[in-house]
């Protein structure tokens, strides 16, 4: 097996980032349209993270960024990644999501629309956050501690393996199914 470096999981991160931009952009467009666009678009949101995060490297062996990268995801023998380890992969960062997101939703719910709609993007955002109870700032904290001890973790070992590498049993490697042109 041939391990996969840091700036090549760096790029194919960055793919998969922009591939989701159109997402992201409707996500942010909605809390535009409607203070309660956060509480109907947790569910979708929810799906779409999980599709993204958990089918697509259940069932291709990784997100299109790996992908497209000539990249994939594979059990620490080599075999391809079941379930199991794609729902561990993500674990950490899905429940931080949630439970930051479900925060959120509390603070749009207490809010009028005539607040909601006479603060910018900005405010309203600073607002949400200031208004969120004390466990949005754990997952918060959580989530920023999880994500740079990922790259800590990354960085000092041969293969390369993430935190969520080590939690799942999984490493990123070349994908030597797909041929060299």
């Amino acid at each position: 097996m041939e391990y996969t470096g840091f700036w090549k999981r760096f790029c194919a991160y960055w793919i998969d980032v922009i591939i989701s931009l159109p997402i992201m952009f409707l996500s942010l467009w909605g809390c535009e349209q409607s203070r309660l666009f956060q509480l109907y678009w947790l569910l979708p949101g929810l799906v779409i993270g999980l599709g993204f995060h958990v089918y697509l490297v259940r069932t291709y062996g990784g997100t299109p960024g790996k992908l497209l990268l000539n990249i994939k995801i594979a059990k620490v023998d080599g075999t391809d990644v079941g379930y199991k380890e794609a729902v561990l992969r993500y674990a950490v960062l899905f429940i931080c999501s949630l439970v930051m997101s479900i925060a959120l939703v509390i603070v749009a719910l207490d809010m009028t629309d005539a607040q909601y709609f006479s603060m910018t993007w900005l405010k309203r955002q600073a607002y949400m956050v200031e208004h969120t109870p004390v466990w949005y700032n754990v997952a918060n904290i959580t989530m920023s501690i999880w994500i740079w001890s990922e790259f800590i973790v990354m960085l000092t070992n041969k293969k390369r393996r993430a935190l969520h590498d080590f939690v799942a049993g999984t490493v990123v490697v070349r994908n030597l199914q797909v041929t060299d042109n």
